[in-house]
């Protein structure tokens, strides 16, 4: 007997919310204004605590008051997904569950860093999180920043655990997202991890784009995403091209810098980063600011 095919979580367009700071501590009236922002563009759902907003430098209690505040706003309306991943299997999981009990959705779990997982171990992290919440869980494979990638096996057997619903992919690799369609169910979803590459995962059956973009121009990511899923991939790769000078630029430098400096110079927050971050280079903030005029931003 197959196994029932699972719902998507969501479709289309999810923000990866940047955690706002200020004089060294988070700026809640300033996130709150962000996540207004968002459900004012009517996106699809929201992330929080993730890598774009900071996740490693925010303290446990700094962590609840995000996720709390984003539940209170969004009141269900969409999902709310926290990032709960950790190098420690034990740490996720407690992250995991402490996210449920504020009222998060789902979880967001990064591919063990630092460590370097096998793929048996990292198909034994994941179900271990996953039996231990209550929440879906959505893997986070981002090898660029973890050292490690999960293979389209592993996914396919993440898949058949009742509470895995999908994979954020961010590896980069079109290849790997058309091994996984084929070789996992319907009901295993693959979000778009990097803002370049959502028409072509769309094109491949993808469910939507986790964003960092969104928190800039969620309407237009949000139109990027729906119209790949409606099919109208000509339409959805016109608006991907026009925004491939902005896209690209928002990731001249390591994410969040240039997308908290863009919203800096909109007036959304601070800019403030915690180190090891810090502010972004006179030339890339010049590359970023002619991006976003040849765009039409500030319009």
């Amino acid at each position: 007997m197959q196994a029932a095919i699972k719902a998507p979580l969501f479709t289309g367009c999810g923000t990866a919310l940047v955690t706002p700071f200020r004089d060294g501590a988070v700026d809640l009236s300033a996130f709150r204004a962000l996540v207004a922002r968002q459900l004012d563009a009517h996106v699809d759902a929201l992330i929080v605590c993730a890598t774009t907003g900071e996740a490693p430098t925010l303290r446990r209690d700094e962590r609840a008051a995000l996720i709390r505040l984003c539940v209170d706003m969004s009141a269900h309306s969409i999902p709310v997904i926290a990032g709960t991943g950790s190098n420690s299997t034990a740490t996720a999981i407690e992250l995991t569950q402490e996210a449920e009990t504020l009222g998060a959705d789902a979880a967001l779990v990064v591919t063990p860093y630092y460590n370097k997982a096998t793929q048996p171990g990292l198909v034994a992290h994941y179900r271990a999180i996953a039996d231990a919440a209550r929440i879906p869980v959505i893997i986070y494979n981002v090898p660029s920043r973890t050292g490690v990638s999960c293979t389209a096996e592993t996914y396919a057997a993440l898949a058949r655990h009742p509470n895995i619903c999908g994979v954020k992919e961010a590896s980069g690799s079109l290849a790997l997202v058309q091994d996984t369609r084929n070789l996992c169910s319907e009901g295993f979803c693959v979000w778009s991890g990097n803002d370049e590459d959502t028409t072509a995962i769309l094109a491949l059956g993808g469910t939507g784009v986790i964003s960092t973009a969104a928190n800039l121009i969620p309407a237009d990511m949000r139109e990027l995403a729906h119209l790949g899923m409606s099919g109208s991939l000509h339409k959805a790769g016109v608006l991907q091209l026009r925004m491939t000078g902005l896209l690209r630029a928002l990731f001249c430098e390591v994410n969040p810098i240039p997308v908290k400096t863009a919203l800096a110079r909109l007036g959304l927050c601070t800019g403030e980063l915690r180190l090891p971050l810090c502010a972004i280079s006179p030339a890339h903030e010049k590359l970023l600011f002619d991006a976003m005029d040849a765009y039409g931003v500030l319009a």
